[in-house]
């Protein structure tokens, strides 16, 4: 095996079937990689204006200097413009992504263009095919992951990047699907993808990464002192037990969770108890596994018996579940029965869709036809009632035909459905992205309204109201410390450490790292002045592409429904988003 440059660039063009090499240390040295990389790449790349569905819009992936080398380094940032909000796209994703793309011998890929007819791309080391896609065009996500497995090499060190149907009809917040259990879930990647016939990505390893030899040493001392806080400390000890999903409970027990459209802030016990991570583990967990190089085993896969023919002939699934998945397919639709969230998350992860965004756009729906706002005529028959998992499977199947012009519009997601229809005031999308579910008080309504990805994880709003339960705060105090977290989650997405790990790899540590594979003169203070630098950048291309601090829509129901602090004020929360762009320099105008 050839050792690996962690500045080399592939640039591929599907109108051109064409590929090019480029070293770009002026980025790696100064960006480290994943989300640094990524928005300068996507700043030359993506002209501004441009349709996100068309062939000019690029998809860039990017991984970090610690990918392969350290525990937990173990994503791969996807970078574009969303065609869900119209601005900035990123989404992360595990598995063996970055592992691939760092030992094929890459710091980032950047896809540009289109193809005539459905493609594939196999990646095998420097060696790039093209590969006719045809006859998996409109198979299911997981199926084409079972098919490339077979006729691609490069098993064991090998990521197979797909999109389902939903991907291909365009539908707005359609997902990747990566190794069948992860996802590149949020703001449309798989539509990204789907405009460009591009079916799958498959990309396998043929290098290695070497460690310069006056630092071996050191590299195994710093190794082995974040292995054992990994897994030997409590750090990353809960994402092992229950996962994700073992917050839920207790975030329903505070109120802090929406339930059927956030019509309340905590389900009824018997609900929250069976859909607890608790429940989820003692009936349903049947294995754990871990993306590349991280030994925690965060992701948690169900089994799900059936019988589907008489005579005791049933059939086992095995069905990824996490906290937001859920949450979004049974608190938010008022499921009664774990089982059920397992039906309806197997359903959209077939098909290829975002599940946050398809839970909250089902419960808009649901409560839109019970107010008349839409009909039977709208819905093609269905009558849309919470907990009827059989009418939610044929609805996400119908937003994928698109039999008519209303499944058209709600596959452009709930802020664009709930403008042709109304109901905007229960219509749950901030800066066009669907919420996830928390709901504990003016910080995670702001960290999903400001974020430079109008996602939970930016700068875990969530996670600061909760330590601010039963203390007094002023708002200036939150928005300081939403823009610190998000700053400093610059670092971690650039580096590319999972975000689970965040308490592990602390500034000392990051250095350390780095120090001990060779990259040097980094200290705290310049990690620090980059994490502001790189958050400025994403949020300057939002700004280009149309987003407005100014004339966010804020959906009323938030107001409604008491948060473990109490209610939210609106002008509070315009205050708030005001402080905001002042200390970013884009000033805001209260209305």
């Amino acid at each position: 095996m050839k050792a690996q440059a962690r500045n080399r660039v592939l640039y591929i063009d599907l109108t051109k079937k064409d590929i090019e090499i480029v070293e770009r240390e002026d980025l790696f040295d100064d960006y480290l990689g994943g989300s640094g990389v990524a928005i300068k790449l996507l700043d030359e790349e993506c002209e501004p204006g441009i349709d996100p569905l068309s062939a000019s819009n690029p998809i860039i992936f990017a991984v970090g200097p610690l990918t392969a080398l350290y525990p937990s380094a173990s994503k791969t940032v996807a970078m574009f413009k969303s065609p869900l909000t119209g601005n900035l796209g990123e989404s992360h994703c595990g598995g063996r992504s970055a592992m691939a793309i760092k030992l094929a011998g890459y710091g980032a890929m950047v896809i540009k263009g289109s193809s005539d007819l459905p493609v594939y791309l196999a990646i095998h080391g420097d060696a790039v095919h093209f590969r006719d896609a045809s006859s998996i065009w409109g198979v299911e996500a997981q199926t084409v992951g079972r098919i490339l497995r077979e006729v691609e090499e490069g098993a064991g060190v090998r990521t197979i990047i797909r999109i389902g149907r939903a991907g291909e009809k365009l539908v707005r917040y359609a997902c990747a699907v990566c190794e069948t259990y992860r996802h590149f879930g949020r703001l449309g990647l798989g539509a990204v993808m789907g405009s460009k016939k591009l079916k799958a990505v498959v990309i396998s390893a043929d290098k290695s990464v070497e460690i310069p030899e006056e630092k071996r040493r050191e590299y195994k001392k710093v190794y082995d002192e974040i292995h054992d806080v990994v897994v030997k400390t409590d750090a990353m000890e809960k994402y092992h037990d229950l996962g994700t999903s073992g917050k839920i409970y207790d975030l329903n027990k505070i109120g802090g969770m929406a339930y059927k459209n956030l019509e309340s802030s905590r389900a009824p016990e018997e609900i929250a108890r069976e859909l607890s991570g608790e429940n989820f583990a003692e009936k349903l967990l049947s294995k754990r596994v871990s993306c590349s190089h991280c030994p925690i085993g965060c992701v948690h896969l169900a089994s799900l018996r059936e019988l589907y023919a008489p005579g005791y002939y049933f059939k086992t699934t095995t069905i990824p579940y996490d906290n937001e998945p859920i949450w979004a397919t049974g608190f938010m639709l008022g499921m009664k029965q774990a089982e059920d969230c397992l039906r309806l998350i197997d359903i959209v992860d077939k098909i290829g869709m975002d599940v946050i965004s398809t839970g909250v756009l089902l419960a808009w729906a649901t409560e839109a036809y019970a107010k008349g706002v839409i009909t039977k005529e709208h819905t093609d028959g269905l009558e849309l009632t919470w907990g009827d998992v059989q009418v939610y499977s044929e609805a996400i199947n119908k937003i994928v035909q698109m039999p008519n012009e209303f499944y058209q519009n709600l596959a452009q997601g709930v802020e664009h459905a709930s403008r042709v229809y109304g109901g905007q005031d229960y219509a749950l999308a901030f800066g066009g992205n669907e919420m996830p579910e928390y709901h504990t008080g003016i910080a995670c309504y702001l960290n999903n309204l400001t974020g430079a990805r109008h996602s939970h994880l930016d700068s875990a709003g969530y996670d600061i109201d909760q330590k601010l339960m039963g203390k007094d705060f002023g708002i200036e105090e939150v928005v300081e410390a939403l823009l610190k977290e998000e700053e400093w989650r610059q670092i971690l997405s650039s580096l590319v450490i999972c975000f689970f790990a965040r308490k592990v790899y602390t500034p000392d540590r990051i250095i350390s790292a780095l120090n001990a594979i060779g990259i040097e003169n980094w200290t705290a203070e310049r990690l620090e002045e980059l994490g502001r630098v790189i958050h400025r950048a994403k949020m300057d291309f939002k700004f280009r592409e149309g987003f407005s601090l100014a004339t966010l829509r804020i959906p009323r129901r938030i107001f409604e429904v008491p948060t473990p602090h109490g209610f939210l004020k609106e002008a509070e929360m315009r205050k708030a988003i005001e402080l905001y762009g002042r200390i970013i320099g884009r000033e805001v105008e209260l209305r």
